[in-house]
Protein backbone atom coordinates (compact mmCIF):
# COMPACT_ATOMS: atom_id res chain seq x y z
CA UNK A 1 0.00 0.00 0.00
CA UNK A 2 2.75 2.50 0.89
CA UNK A 3 4.01 1.61 -2.57
CA UNK A 4 1.17 2.50 -4.37
CA UNK A 5 0.71 5.44 -2.24
CA UNK A 6 4.73 6.90 -3.15
CA UNK A 7 3.17 6.45 -6.86
CA UNK A 8 0.20 8.30 -6.57
CA UNK A 9 1.69 11.08 -4.50
CA UNK A 10 4.72 11.22 -7.30
CA UNK A 11 1.96 11.53 -9.88
CA UNK A 12 0.58 14.04 -8.08
CA UNK A 13 3.79 16.30 -7.78
CA UNK A 14 4.56 15.99 -11.60
CA UNK A 15 1.02 17.46 -12.30
CA UNK A 16 1.52 20.19 -9.52
CA UNK A 17 5.12 20.89 -11.31
CA UNK A 18 3.93 23.71 -13.58
CA UNK A 19 2.20 25.48 -10.41
CA UNK A 20 5.27 25.27 -8.43
CA UNK A 21 7.00 26.76 -11.73
CA UNK A 22 4.48 29.93 -11.82
CA UNK A 23 3.97 30.29 -8.19
CA UNK A 24 7.40 29.95 -7.04
CA UNK A 25 7.44 32.13 -4.34
CA UNK A 26 4.85 30.39 -2.69
CA UNK A 27 5.60 27.03 -3.29
CA UNK A 28 9.44 26.69 -4.14
CA UNK A 29 10.13 28.07 -0.90
CA UNK A 30 11.92 25.71 1.02
CA UNK A 31 12.36 23.19 -2.16
CA UNK A 32 15.86 22.10 -0.90
CA UNK A 33 15.56 21.40 2.54
CA UNK A 34 11.94 19.38 1.78
CA UNK A 35 13.86 16.84 -0.37
CA UNK A 36 15.81 16.54 2.88
CA UNK A 37 18.82 18.29 2.62
CA UNK A 38 19.05 20.89 6.29
CA UNK A 39 21.26 22.87 7.79
CA UNK A 40 23.71 21.38 9.98
CA UNK A 41 22.04 20.20 13.13
CA UNK A 42 24.23 18.86 15.82
CA UNK A 43 23.49 16.45 18.41
CA UNK A 44 24.82 17.26 22.35
CA UNK A 45 22.67 13.66 23.83
CA UNK A 46 19.43 15.59 24.67
CA UNK A 47 16.63 13.82 23.16
CA UNK A 48 14.77 15.72 20.19
CA UNK A 49 10.77 16.61 20.09
CA UNK A 50 9.58 17.47 17.04
CA UNK A 51 6.52 19.39 16.72
CA UNK A 52 5.04 19.72 13.34
CA UNK A 53 3.14 23.27 12.61
CA UNK A 54 1.61 23.52 8.82
CA UNK A 55 1.42 26.66 8.36
CA UNK A 56 0.44 30.25 10.86
CA UNK A 57 -2.73 29.32 12.81
CA UNK A 58 -1.05 25.96 13.77
CA UNK A 59 1.83 27.91 14.40
CA UNK A 60 0.00 30.08 16.84
CA UNK A 61 -1.98 27.49 18.85
CA UNK A 62 1.48 25.83 19.42
CA UNK A 63 2.86 28.93 21.23
CA UNK A 64 1.71 27.86 24.80
CA UNK A 65 2.74 24.16 23.60
CA UNK A 66 6.20 25.51 22.92
CA UNK A 67 6.51 27.03 26.85
CA UNK A 68 4.89 24.18 28.13
CA UNK A 69 6.87 21.80 27.03
CA UNK A 70 10.11 23.79 27.83
CA UNK A 71 8.77 24.53 31.19
CA UNK A 72 8.26 19.97 31.37
CA UNK A 73 11.11 18.89 29.68
CA UNK A 74 14.12 20.66 30.12
CA UNK A 75 16.65 18.24 29.09
CA UNK A 76 14.81 17.83 25.54
CA UNK A 77 15.24 19.73 22.80
CA UNK A 78 12.26 21.46 20.52
CA UNK A 79 12.66 21.64 16.76
CA UNK A 80 9.44 22.70 14.98
CA UNK A 81 8.80 22.14 10.93
CA UNK A 82 6.41 23.90 8.95
CA UNK A 83 5.15 22.97 5.57
CA UNK A 84 4.03 26.58 4.24
CA UNK A 85 6.21 29.63 3.53
CA UNK A 86 4.47 31.94 5.78
CA UNK A 87 3.96 29.14 8.38
CA UNK A 88 7.78 29.24 8.26
CA UNK A 89 8.17 32.99 8.43
CA UNK A 90 5.99 33.20 11.94
CA UNK A 91 7.59 30.12 13.35
CA UNK A 92 10.93 31.26 13.06
CA UNK A 93 10.23 34.82 14.29
CA UNK A 94 7.82 33.77 17.44
CA UNK A 95 10.24 30.62 18.17
CA UNK A 96 13.61 32.56 17.99
CA UNK A 97 14.93 31.78 21.12
CA UNK A 98 12.95 28.41 21.85
CA UNK A 99 13.55 26.10 19.50
CA UNK A 100 16.39 24.48 18.38
CA UNK A 101 15.37 24.37 14.64
CA UNK A 102 12.91 25.90 12.30
CA UNK A 103 12.56 23.78 9.09
CA UNK A 104 10.35 23.11 6.28
CA UNK A 105 8.56 19.31 6.51
CA UNK A 106 9.76 17.08 4.14
CA UNK A 107 8.06 15.49 1.31
CA UNK A 108 6.37 12.42 2.36
CA UNK A 109 8.83 10.00 0.14
CA UNK A 110 10.75 7.65 1.92
CA UNK A 111 14.44 9.34 0.83
CA UNK A 112 13.47 12.73 1.96
CA UNK A 113 11.66 11.60 5.35
CA UNK A 114 14.28 9.22 5.84
CA UNK A 115 16.87 12.12 5.25
CA UNK A 116 15.12 14.30 7.93
CA UNK A 117 14.81 12.24 10.47
CA UNK A 118 18.19 11.15 10.59
CA UNK A 119 19.65 14.20 10.55
CA UNK A 120 17.00 15.41 13.13
CA UNK A 121 16.59 12.02 15.21
CA UNK A 122 13.54 12.57 17.12
CA UNK A 123 12.44 10.57 20.31
CA UNK A 124 8.89 12.23 19.73
CA UNK A 125 6.96 13.57 16.88
CA UNK A 126 4.23 15.72 17.97
CA UNK A 127 1.90 16.42 14.70
CA UNK A 128 -0.68 19.50 15.32
CA UNK A 129 -3.91 19.46 14.36
CA UNK A 130 -4.03 15.89 12.78
CA UNK A 131 -1.20 16.57 9.59
CA UNK A 132 -1.46 12.95 8.38
CA UNK A 133 1.42 12.19 6.35
CA UNK A 134 1.35 8.50 5.86
CA UNK A 135 4.64 7.65 4.89
CA UNK A 136 6.55 10.06 7.31
CA UNK A 137 4.29 8.94 10.16
CA UNK A 138 5.72 4.88 9.10
CA UNK A 139 8.38 6.24 9.05
CA UNK A 140 8.97 7.88 12.07
CA UNK A 141 7.59 4.83 13.95
CA UNK A 142 10.44 2.53 11.91
CA UNK A 143 13.21 4.54 13.59
CA UNK A 144 12.05 4.31 16.99
CA UNK A 145 10.28 7.76 17.69
CA UNK A 146 6.88 8.04 19.41
CA UNK A 147 4.28 9.76 17.36
CA UNK A 148 1.08 11.71 18.97
CA UNK A 149 -1.37 13.91 17.72
CA UNK A 150 -1.53 17.22 19.59
CA UNK A 151 -4.97 19.48 19.52
CA UNK A 152 -6.33 17.50 16.72
CA UNK A 153 -9.22 18.26 14.82
CA UNK A 154 -11.01 16.12 12.46
CA UNK A 155 -14.16 17.76 10.20
CA UNK A 156 -16.82 16.54 8.71
CA UNK A 157 -15.85 17.52 5.45
CA UNK A 158 -12.27 15.78 6.27
CA UNK A 159 -13.75 12.32 7.47
CA UNK A 160 -15.48 12.32 4.16
CA UNK A 161 -12.53 12.05 2.02
CA UNK A 162 -10.47 9.39 4.42
CA UNK A 163 -13.02 7.62 4.87
CA UNK A 164 -12.94 6.80 0.80
CA UNK A 165 -9.11 5.15 1.79
CA UNK A 166 -10.29 4.06 5.58
CA UNK A 167 -8.64 0.42 5.13
CA UNK A 168 -4.83 2.53 4.16
CA UNK A 169 -5.67 5.05 6.47
CA UNK A 170 -5.85 2.52 9.33
CA UNK A 171 -2.87 0.78 8.67
CA UNK A 172 -1.17 4.53 9.22
CA UNK A 173 -3.32 4.76 12.47
CA UNK A 174 -2.02 2.36 14.15
CA UNK A 175 1.60 3.69 13.98
CA UNK A 176 0.20 6.45 16.09
CA UNK A 177 0.64 6.35 19.67
CA UNK A 178 -1.75 8.86 21.51
CA UNK A 179 -4.02 11.19 19.83
CA UNK A 180 -4.86 14.42 22.05
CA UNK A 181 -7.99 15.69 20.46
CA UNK A 182 -9.82 18.81 20.77
CA UNK A 183 -13.17 17.56 21.12
CA UNK A 184 -15.52 14.23 21.30
CA UNK A 185 -16.57 14.48 17.68
CA UNK A 186 -13.09 14.68 16.37
CA UNK A 187 -11.95 11.60 18.48
CA UNK A 188 -14.65 9.48 17.28
CA UNK A 189 -14.12 10.52 13.93
CA UNK A 190 -10.93 9.59 14.03
CA UNK A 191 -11.42 6.48 15.82
CA UNK A 192 -14.24 5.63 13.72
CA UNK A 193 -11.57 5.56 10.78
CA UNK A 194 -9.31 3.08 12.68
CA UNK A 195 -7.31 4.53 16.02
CA UNK A 196 -7.61 2.39 18.69
CA UNK A 197 -9.97 3.88 21.42
CA UNK A 198 -7.48 3.60 24.01
CA UNK A 199 -5.33 5.59 22.01
CA UNK A 200 -7.71 9.04 22.19
CA UNK A 201 -8.09 11.90 24.49
CA UNK A 202 -10.12 14.98 24.74
CA UNK A 203 -8.25 17.83 25.62
CA UNK A 204 -10.12 21.00 24.36
CA UNK A 205 -8.05 23.60 21.91
CA UNK A 206 -5.15 25.18 22.91
CA UNK A 207 -5.86 28.36 21.10
CA UNK A 208 -8.30 28.79 24.21
CA UNK A 209 -5.10 29.59 26.10
CA UNK A 210 -3.26 31.70 23.92
CA UNK A 211 -2.79 35.64 25.21
CA UNK A 212 -1.47 38.70 23.64
CA UNK A 213 1.98 38.73 24.74
CA UNK A 214 4.68 41.93 25.23
CA UNK A 215 5.78 41.89 21.53
CA UNK A 216 2.21 41.92 20.16
CA UNK A 217 1.52 44.88 22.93
CA UNK A 218 4.30 46.61 21.36
CA UNK A 219 3.55 46.30 17.59
CA UNK A 220 0.13 47.30 18.14
CA UNK A 221 1.15 50.82 19.62
CA UNK A 222 3.40 51.12 16.77
CA UNK A 223 0.43 50.30 14.74
CA UNK A 224 -1.68 52.75 16.62
CA UNK A 225 0.97 55.59 16.29
CA UNK A 226 1.51 55.12 12.61
CA UNK A 227 -2.23 55.08 11.25
CA UNK A 228 -3.78 57.13 14.31
CA UNK A 229 -5.92 55.05 15.32
CA UNK A 230 -7.46 57.04 18.65
CA UNK A 231 -10.82 56.45 19.00
CA UNK A 232 -12.07 58.93 17.01
CA UNK A 233 -13.23 57.48 13.94
CA UNK A 234 -14.21 53.59 14.52
CA UNK A 235 -12.32 50.38 13.24
CA UNK A 236 -13.56 47.41 11.37
CA UNK A 237 -11.36 44.61 10.80
CA UNK A 238 -12.16 42.25 8.03
CA UNK A 239 -9.49 39.43 9.08
CA UNK A 240 -8.32 36.41 6.94
CA UNK A 241 -10.15 37.26 3.92
CA UNK A 242 -10.83 35.25 0.96
CA UNK A 243 -11.48 36.08 -2.77
CA UNK A 244 -14.08 37.39 -3.61
CA UNK A 245 -15.00 38.83 0.38
CA UNK A 246 -12.86 41.99 -0.27
CA UNK A 247 -15.27 43.15 -2.93
CA UNK A 248 -18.47 42.37 -0.63
CA UNK A 249 -16.76 44.27 2.23
CA UNK A 250 -15.64 47.36 0.24
CA UNK A 251 -19.24 47.67 -1.12
CA UNK A 252 -20.61 47.34 2.49
CA UNK A 253 -18.15 50.03 4.10
CA UNK A 254 -18.23 52.38 1.38
CA UNK A 255 -22.58 52.48 1.92
CA UNK A 256 -21.54 52.84 5.52
CA UNK A 257 -20.94 57.32 5.51
CA UNK A 258 -24.18 58.32 4.71
CA UNK A 259 -25.65 56.25 6.86
CA UNK A 260 -24.01 56.76 10.52
CA UNK A 261 -24.38 59.73 12.60
CA UNK A 262 -20.32 61.00 12.72
CA UNK A 263 -17.10 60.40 10.94
CA UNK A 264 -16.82 57.83 8.54
CA UNK A 265 -15.15 54.23 9.96
CA UNK A 266 -11.40 53.23 8.93
CA UNK A 267 -11.33 49.66 7.45
CA UNK A 268 -8.19 47.15 8.06
CA UNK A 269 -8.40 44.14 5.25
CA UNK A 270 -6.21 41.71 6.32
CA UNK A 271 -5.94 38.58 3.19
CA UNK A 272 -5.56 35.21 3.93
CA UNK A 273 -2.66 34.46 1.71
CA UNK A 274 0.51 36.41 1.11
CA UNK A 275 0.26 35.79 -2.66
CA UNK A 276 -3.26 37.82 -3.04
CA UNK A 277 -1.67 41.02 -1.34
CA UNK A 278 -0.86 42.54 -4.57
CA UNK A 279 -4.04 41.99 -6.27
CA UNK A 280 -6.17 43.02 -3.02
CA UNK A 281 -4.66 46.03 -3.10
CA UNK A 282 -5.33 46.62 -6.73
CA UNK A 283 -8.87 46.00 -5.94
CA UNK A 284 -9.19 48.60 -3.04
CA UNK A 285 -7.48 51.23 -5.89
CA UNK A 286 -10.12 50.50 -8.34
CA UNK A 287 -13.41 50.04 -6.26
CA UNK A 288 -13.89 53.78 -6.47
CA UNK A 289 -14.46 53.45 -10.08
CA UNK A 290 -17.08 50.44 -9.88
CA UNK A 291 -20.72 51.33 -9.85
CA UNK A 292 -21.64 50.08 -6.80
CA UNK A 293 -19.39 52.54 -5.00
CA UNK A 294 -21.32 55.24 -2.93
CA UNK A 295 -17.93 56.73 -1.55
CA UNK A 296 -15.27 57.20 -4.25
CA UNK A 297 -13.39 59.87 -2.42
CA UNK A 298 -11.93 57.26 -0.05
CA UNK A 299 -7.80 56.89 0.41
CA UNK A 300 -5.95 53.86 1.52
CA UNK A 301 -2.12 53.02 2.26
CA UNK A 302 -0.73 49.68 2.88
CA UNK A 303 1.40 48.47 6.48
CA UNK A 304 4.67 47.74 3.68
CA UNK A 305 4.66 51.00 2.52
CA UNK A 306 6.65 53.38 3.76
CA UNK A 307 5.26 55.57 6.70
CA UNK A 308 3.82 59.22 5.79
CA UNK A 309 2.21 61.63 7.77
CA UNK A 310 -1.07 61.00 5.57
CA UNK A 311 -1.08 57.44 6.79
CA UNK A 312 -3.18 59.15 10.28
CA UNK A 313 -6.01 59.82 7.70
CA UNK A 314 -6.21 56.89 5.82
CA UNK A 315 -9.31 55.45 5.49
CA UNK A 316 -8.56 51.91 4.44
CA UNK A 317 -5.48 50.01 5.06
CA UNK A 318 -4.79 46.86 4.06
CA UNK A 319 -2.10 44.59 6.07
CA UNK A 320 -0.30 43.41 3.57
CA UNK A 321 2.29 41.31 6.43
CA UNK A 322 2.62 38.02 7.87
CA UNK A 323 2.45 37.19 11.54
CA UNK A 324 0.58 40.72 12.73
CA UNK A 325 -2.81 40.45 12.32
CA UNK A 326 -2.85 38.79 15.96
CA UNK A 327 -1.47 42.46 17.45
CA UNK A 328 -4.18 44.54 15.36
CA UNK A 329 -7.45 42.42 16.46
CA UNK A 330 -7.01 44.73 19.72
CA UNK A 331 -6.88 48.13 17.78
CA UNK A 332 -10.72 47.30 16.49
CA UNK A 333 -14.10 47.67 17.29
CA UNK A 334 -15.56 45.03 14.71
CA UNK A 335 -13.68 42.47 13.65
CA UNK A 336 -15.52 39.70 11.09
CA UNK A 337 -13.69 37.00 10.13
CA UNK A 338 -13.18 36.20 6.72
CA UNK A 339 -13.40 32.91 4.52
CA UNK A 340 -16.84 32.78 6.02
CA UNK A 341 -19.23 34.74 3.09
CA UNK A 342 -17.89 31.67 0.76
CA UNK A 343 -18.10 27.41 1.08
CA UNK A 344 -14.54 27.65 2.56
CA UNK A 345 -16.13 27.29 5.71
CA UNK A 346 -14.41 30.22 7.82
CA UNK A 347 -11.10 30.36 9.71
CA UNK A 348 -11.30 30.70 13.30
CA UNK A 349 -12.85 33.12 15.42
CA UNK A 350 -10.47 32.27 19.04
CA UNK A 351 -7.66 34.68 18.14
CA UNK A 352 -9.99 37.89 17.80
CA UNK A 353 -12.03 36.69 21.07
CA UNK A 354 -8.28 36.58 22.63
CA UNK A 355 -8.39 40.37 22.28
CA UNK A 356 -12.07 40.59 23.64
CA UNK A 357 -13.49 42.04 20.09
CA UNK A 358 -17.23 41.59 18.69
CA UNK A 359 -17.01 39.20 16.15
CA UNK A 360 -18.90 38.82 13.29
CA UNK A 361 -18.80 35.87 10.47
CA UNK A 362 -20.38 34.59 7.25
CA UNK A 363 -22.53 31.85 6.99
CA UNK A 364 -20.00 29.47 6.67
CA UNK A 365 -18.53 27.95 9.13
CA UNK A 366 -18.05 23.97 8.70
CA UNK A 367 -14.34 23.71 9.53
CA UNK A 368 -14.78 25.67 13.02
CA UNK A 369 -18.36 24.23 13.54
CA UNK A 370 -17.88 23.23 17.14
CA UNK A 371 -16.24 26.62 18.55
CA UNK A 372 -18.98 28.50 16.53
CA UNK A 373 -21.62 26.82 17.81
CA UNK A 374 -20.26 27.09 21.10
CA UNK A 375 -19.70 31.23 20.77
CA UNK A 376 -23.51 31.55 19.72
CA UNK A 377 -24.82 29.68 22.40
CA UNK A 378 -23.23 32.06 24.79
CA UNK A 379 -24.38 35.53 22.45
CA UNK A 380 -20.38 35.49 21.95
CA UNK A 381 -21.10 35.81 17.69
CA UNK A 382 -22.89 37.33 14.46
CA UNK A 383 -23.15 34.94 12.24
CA UNK A 384 -24.54 36.28 8.51
CA UNK A 385 -27.55 34.47 7.31
CA UNK A 386 -26.98 32.55 4.10
CA UNK A 387 -28.11 34.36 0.91
CA UNK A 388 -28.39 33.74 -2.61
CA UNK A 389 -26.64 36.75 -4.24
CA UNK A 390 -23.92 38.69 -3.93
CA UNK A 391 -25.29 41.91 -3.38
CA UNK A 392 -27.48 40.62 -0.58
CA UNK A 393 -23.56 39.61 1.06
CA UNK A 394 -23.08 43.16 0.78
CA UNK A 395 -26.10 44.50 2.02
CA UNK A 396 -26.20 42.11 4.91
CA UNK A 397 -22.37 42.94 5.96
CA UNK A 398 -23.29 46.52 5.59
CA UNK A 399 -25.97 45.68 7.65
CA UNK A 400 -24.68 43.89 10.46
CA UNK A 401 -21.98 46.71 10.80
CA UNK A 402 -23.93 49.96 11.01
CA UNK A 403 -26.00 48.29 14.06
CA UNK A 404 -22.55 47.68 15.93
CA UNK A 405 -21.65 50.98 14.79
CA UNK A 406 -24.85 52.69 16.37
CA UNK A 407 -24.94 50.22 19.25
CA UNK A 408 -21.94 50.36 21.38
CA UNK A 409 -24.12 48.20 24.17
CA UNK A 410 -24.48 45.39 21.98
CA UNK A 411 -20.83 45.70 20.74
CA UNK A 412 -19.84 45.72 24.38
CA UNK A 413 -21.82 43.04 25.52
CA UNK A 414 -20.74 40.50 22.23
CA UNK A 415 -16.82 41.54 23.66
CA UNK A 416 -17.58 40.86 26.89
CA UNK A 417 -18.97 37.61 26.44
CA UNK A 418 -16.33 36.60 23.93
CA UNK A 419 -14.05 37.07 26.42
CA UNK A 420 -15.91 35.31 28.87
CA UNK A 421 -16.02 32.02 26.59
CA UNK A 422 -12.35 32.15 26.15
CA UNK A 423 -11.69 32.09 30.20
CA UNK A 424 -14.38 29.01 30.46
CA UNK A 425 -12.35 26.77 28.07
CA UNK A 426 -8.87 27.61 28.63
CA UNK A 427 -7.13 24.72 30.70
CA UNK A 428 -5.84 22.73 27.04
CA UNK A 429 -2.38 23.36 27.30
CA UNK A 430 -2.41 21.68 30.74
CA UNK A 431 -4.02 19.01 30.09
CA UNK A 432 -2.12 18.43 26.98
CA UNK A 433 1.61 18.55 28.87
CA UNK A 434 0.36 16.20 31.76
CA UNK A 435 -0.98 13.52 28.80
CA UNK A 436 2.87 14.37 26.90
CA UNK A 437 4.51 13.66 30.30
CA UNK A 438 2.98 10.70 31.48
CA UNK A 439 4.06 9.88 27.30
CA UNK A 440 7.67 10.93 26.57
CA UNK A 441 8.56 9.23 29.96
Amino acid sequence: MYFIYSILLSAAFVLMLPLFLVRREKYAAGFKQRLGNYPEFKHDGRKVIWLHCVSVGEANAARPLVDGLLSEFPGHRVVISTTTKTGQELAGKIFAGKADAVFYFPFDWKFSVRRALNHFKPSAVLLMETEIWPRFIHEAKLAGAKIAVVNGRLSERSFGRYRKVRGFLKRVLSNIDLALMQGGDDANRLISLGLAAAKAKVTGNLKYDLRIGPDESQFADVFKGRFGIDGRRRVILAASTHEPEEKWILDAFASLGSAIGGPHPRLIIAPRHPERFKRVEELIDAFRYDGDCEWPDYTYTTRSSAPADLDKDRDIILLDSVGELRAVYSLADIVFVGGSLIPHGGQSVLEPAVSGRPIVTGPYTHNFKAITEGFLSENALVRLPEVPDEFQKSERLYEVFLELLENPERRNELARNARAVMEANRGATAKTVELLRHFLN
